[in-house]
């Protein structure tokens, strides 16, 4: 599981710009909700859009799992319960390496 947490941690970090927002909080909200829905559109579950939020996460999470999907076969022998827990792997991952491990102070300036 972590080999495969790690693989999509690096498709992220090489083809995706959204986890670089320049607060905290931003990237909390973002790597949550990109994640999230991601995690739904890979099983198949109903994804909420009633804010402009949701919808702007949604379009992100369908890029990124449709490009799961072609990039690593392996996720299609998964079962769904698998499969949240892979993406609540790669969350967890995505919010240490963007925010609480980030040396970057900026992410914590009150005055930014």
């Amino acid at each position: 599981m972590e080999d495969r947490i790690e693989q999509l941690v690096d498709y992220i970090m090489k083809w995706c710009l959204w986890q670089f927002n320049s607060r905290a909080w931003d990237r909390k909200d973002q790597n949550e909700g990109v994640l999230t829905k991601t995690m739904q559109l890979l099983c198949e579950e109903p994804v909420a859009l009633e804010t402009p939020a949701d919808r702007c996460y949604w379009v992100d999470a369908m890029l990124l799992a449709r490009n799961f999907k072609n990039t690593y076969a392996w996720l299609a022998t998964m079962d769904k319960k698998d499969i949240k827990l892979l993406m609540q792997g790669l969350k967890d991952r995505i919010d240490y390496l963007t925010i609480t491990g980030s040396l970057n102070r900026e992410l914590t300036d009150p005055i930014y």
